[in-house]
């Protein structure tokens, strides 16, 4: 997923994405080239699990 589709579908800016993932709180991205990183899907939809899983207990 690139950056664009993340923040559609957490709802987090970008700011809050880099900060979550700086404090090790959301995936990190994977190095597609020099200057392009994507995140993995299956692995931002886990964090929004955890999230909800959260939410309700």
């Amino acid at each position: 997923m690139k950056l664009n589709e993340v923040i559609n579908t957490t709802g987090l800016s970008r700011s809050s994405i880099y900060a979550y993932m700086s404090k090790g709180n959301f995936p990190k991205p994977i190095q597609l080239g020099p200057r392009a990183v994507a995140w993995v899907e299956e692995e931002v939809q886990g964090w929004l699990e955890e999230k909800m899983a959260a939410r309700v207990h």
